[in-house]
């Protein structure tokens, strides 16, 4: 009758344990498999960063457009580009008197900042439109001129705002890139 132990003492030891080879192809599988993963989690990223700039824009139009009609004022959502950012301000007095910084919006003249926000170059969205300012009126919140807002990921997919006379909103996407919103 063989035992354990006599089996073991003939050098037929039980090994135990996952070999140098065993261990590199787990590896190499691993990679390939993460490899074809980032791409779409960098996709799903992109995608996601777009989606809540455009709602961030689309809410801050209806919100300038209130805000003219609840402080009795003209009020005006510029659109800006600068070196490593782009913004969008909501602000008072003139075209010219608001510009983007990396911390925010910066004023002259008497003009005042109520609400920026920025897009750094890094987050891979930018926000650009046909017109450099919308001005919204107090009185019966229109808004002159008429324009298209366009916010347009690192991939080349955009959502479109486009702002009537009346102030109001239309989202779509180009092509129907863009997941949720309409073709246009």
């Amino acid at each position: 009758m063989t035992t354990k132990h006599a089996t073991e003492e003939r050098g037929q030891r039980r090994q135990r344990g996952l070999s140098l080879l065993e261990v590199a192809i787990v590896v190499a599988i691993l990679a390939i498999v993460g490899a074809t993963a980032v791409p779409s989690f960098t996709a799903l990223v992109d995608a996601r960063r777009l989606d809540g700039a455009a709602t961030r824009l689309a809410a801050d139009v209806q919100f300038v457009r209130g805000e003219a009609i609840a402080r009795n004022r003209t009020l005006r959502l510029s659109i800006r580009a600068g070196a490593d950012a782009t913004c969008w301000i909501v602000h008072t007095g003139s075209a010219d008197d608001c510009s983007c910084a990396a911390a925010g919006a910066v004023c002259g003249g008497d003009a005042l900042a109520i609400k920026s926000v920025v897009l750094p170059s890094a987050e891979r969205v930018d926000v650009a439109g046909n017109v450099a300012s919308i001005v919204f009126d107090p009185l019966h919140g229109t808004s002159t001129p008429t324009g298209t807002l366009r916010l347009t990921d690192g991939r080349g997919r955009s959502v479109q705002h486009v702002v009537n006379v009346l102030g109001r909103v239309r989202s779509c996407s180009p092509a129907g890139a863009v997941a949720g919103y309409p073709s246009c």
